[in-house]
């Protein structure tokens, strides 16, 4: 155990310690999300008290605690796995995204004092990390729930809907599964605008694997089940392949498991 990847990389400036904080926040929502039937597998009752660390290579952990008193970093919330049984599997789910991003703050701020930032830089690097949706709100859905409430109070009166935007199905018989459809035609002054309005909304749509914002240039495939967007490359399905999928299930929606 290398206590969450502290040996391998010490963050000194700001910039850096957010890229670790953004690489260790991905591999835990993977984690909650793409990869939750083997991390729900991974936190058996039976085992000792066990903590789910992220790295900042975007990868994801089950362990024991680190060995070492005092750890080299803060520790993440011990024995995660001794409540799984005994709850719901989303509620048990929320309640380890919310201790992890307890546990990331703590690791950001812990790099902080550690290399002597500043007020000033204490304050912008709490900004940067806040201007990422928690892992909870990810997790549960309620970053969407804002999105789509926002986005409601910023349309309100326009002559152009979500439905029209460049999340929009491609296909117009709505064969496949909603992804981004190809260039649009030249337009004219007033297009452009209303085009450009559309994009900057949609930047807040948030990848429901890794939590990052829409992107134009990126391809990206939509759950018909829970409704998430998803980047191709987090759920592996390139366009190609979204073209012989009539109804897509993300990861998490295929590997729920029914209730008795």
């Amino acid at each position: 155990m290398d206590g969450g990847g502290a040996a391998q990389y010490n963050p000194r400036t700001v910039e850096e310690v957010f890229r670790d904080f953004k690489g260790r926040r991905a591999g835990i929502i993977k984690a909650l999300t793409t990869d939750v039937a083997e991390f729900y597998q991974q936190c058996d009752p039976e085992k000792e008290n066990l903590c789910l660390y992220g790295f900042p290579s975007e990868q994801w952990e089950v362990n024991l605690p680190a060995e070492e008193v005092p750890p080299e970093l803060p520790e993440p919330a011990l024995g995660i796995n001794f409540a799984r049984d005994g709850m719901q599997e989303k509620d048990w789910l929320s309640l380890v995204a919310v201790h992890s991003d307890a546990w990331l703050l703590s690791v950001a701020f812990y790099f902080g004092a550690r290399f002597g930032f500043d007020k000033a830089d204490r304050r912008r690097l709490f900004n940067m990390l806040n201007d990422l949706p928690t892992i909870f709100e990810v997790v549960s859905g309620s970053a969407k729930k804002n999105h789509k409430e926002k986005t409601a109070v910023s349309n309100h009166g326009s002559i152009k809907s979500k439905s029209n935007s460049k999340l929009q199905d491609p296909g117009s018989q709505g064969k496949y599964p909603k992804q981004q459809p190809p260039p649009a035609p030249a337009m004219n002054y007033e297009e452009e605008e209303l085009e450009e309005d559309d994009e900057d909304e949609h930047g807040e749509t948030l990848c429901g694997a890794c939590g990052a914002n829409y992107a134009s240039d990126e391809f990206w495939i939509c759950c018909d089940i829970c409704e998430k967007w998803f980047h191709g490359k987090c759920v592996k399905i390139t366009p190609a392949r979204a073209e012989h999928i009539k109804h897509y299930k993300c990861p998490a929606c295929s590997n729920k498991r029914p209730r008795p």
